[in-house]
């Protein structure tokens, strides 16, 4: 990112500490970071910065973060979303996406791991691509892909019995099940 002028950074959360130390972390990776602390102050910062990215905490003190989501993206719409929470689990991940989350990760998270989850797919090598470090927690998209095949599978492959368990509508889960699951590189790979 050395070589690109800052990119505009929104980070909500409510616990400070944490907030400012992603902040210094995420700064020096040349990100230029603004924070909230609650939904409020999220979407008056977003009317005036119109950040790229948002790093969005799940819980906001009495608020919760994935109602935020869409509420961010009508403001900027190609804003690239980040979900983090200590309450990891496979249906927030699903309602993280249907929102419009781009990634999801389960705290304590550290800086690098939340650029590469905000960067994934604004490169030219594409969205099929994992984190490398073998620790890493399973990309969104995958998350997404093994609980869709799980609930196809409580089915009995019936498609329109499927999308009605997942909330989605019928063409939207065919698309998603035509495209391949997300893929972990062999070690040794780049």
């Amino acid at each position: 990112m050395t070589d690109q002028p800052a990119q505009p950074l929104l980070i909500v959360d409510d616990d400070a500490t944490f907030a400012r130390v992603l902040a210094r972390a995420l700064s020096s990776r040349g990100f230029e970071v603004i924070t909230a602390s609650n939904a409020d102050e999220a979407r008056a910062l977003t009317r005036r910065h119109h950040p790229r990215y948002c790093v969005l905490d799940l819980k906001l003190g009495e608020e919760n973060g994935l109602r935020l989501i869409p509420e961010l993206q009508s403001l900027v719409p190609d804003m690239r979303v980040l979900l983090l929470t200590g309450y990891a689990s496979i249906a927030t991940a699903v309602e993280a996406i249907k929102r419009g989350a781009h990634d999801y990760l389960a705290k304590p998270v550290d800086a690098d791991a939340v650029v590469r989850a905000l960067l994934d797919g604004d490169s030219a090598t594409g969205d099929d691509e994992v984190m490398d470090a073998p620790e890493a927690p399973l990309a969104l998209r995958r998350l997404e892909w093994e609980h869709i095949q799980r609930v196809l599978t409580e089915c009995d492959g019936n498609i329109s019995e499927t999308a009605r368990r997942l909330g989605m509508h019928r063409r939207t889960l065919q698309r998603k099940l035509s495209k391949h699951p997300v893929r972990e590189r062999p070690d040794g790979e780049s």
